[in-house]
């Protein structure tokens, strides 16, 4: 096996890890699979993450940037909506993501499912990110409250049976998306009839 640690990156290790993940599945990937994919020893993966669970931690944050974050950060910084709607398209894109990805990448959801149990300060950073979204759209769409990022929060969580990976067995319900837009238009009563 060919060591090269000086060349060999970080992102070379998630990718070749997330493609481990597909090939194997969370259960039986080991770091053993993820060196031979990229034709080093298992030790060369150890120096730059100390352990399985901060390996599967990596990919799991980098999965999320790419496939959660990203579309939603694009949604937050569409300028051309307003308003409670615009909050709307933001959760629902959250929730349209998330069912994608139980369905159509199910190896790499399901390490998020399993992380998600396992690295709090990982999940903690991911909700601050969303919330704080949810928060600039509370503020720019001149939805009125005194602390926008209190009501973000809360509608967050008030919504979490659509979006969160322990739910994601409700989510093959053929109703699911409107008992989303029922949960939404009592919310949106709520905080309208605030301002």
């Amino acid at each position: 096996m060919g060591d090269f640690l000086g060349a060999l990156t970080k992102e070379q290790i998630l990718v070749a890890t997330e493609e481990a993940l597909r090939r194997f599945g969370v259960a039986k990937t080991s770091v053993i699979d993820v060196a031979r994919i990229l034709n080093v020893s298992h030790g060369t993966i150890y120096r730059h993450f100390k352990s399985k669970n901060e390996l599967l931690e990596g990919v799991t944050e980098k999965w999320l940037d790419e496939k959660i974050i990203k579309p939603l950060t694009d949604v937050c910084n569409d300028t051309s909506m307003e308003g409670p709607q615009y909050l709307q398209s933001y959760l629902r894109t959250l929730i349209e993501l998330k069912h994608h990805y139980a369905r159509e990448d199910e190896e790499m959801f399901k390490m998020y499912a399993k992380v998600t149990d396992e690295a709090a300060d990982l999940i903690y950073k991911h909700v601050n990110h969303i919330t704080d979204q949810m928060g600039e759209i509370i503020t720019r769409s001149h939805i009125k409250s005194e602390e926008p990022s209190r009501l973000a929060r809360t509608i967050f969580y008030a919504t979490i049976r659509f979006h969160h990976p322990a739910h994601a067995y409700e989510w093959k319900s053929p109703t699911i998306y409107k008992e989303f837009l029922d949960v939404w238009t009592l919310l949106e009563k709520g905080f309208i009839s605030e301002t």
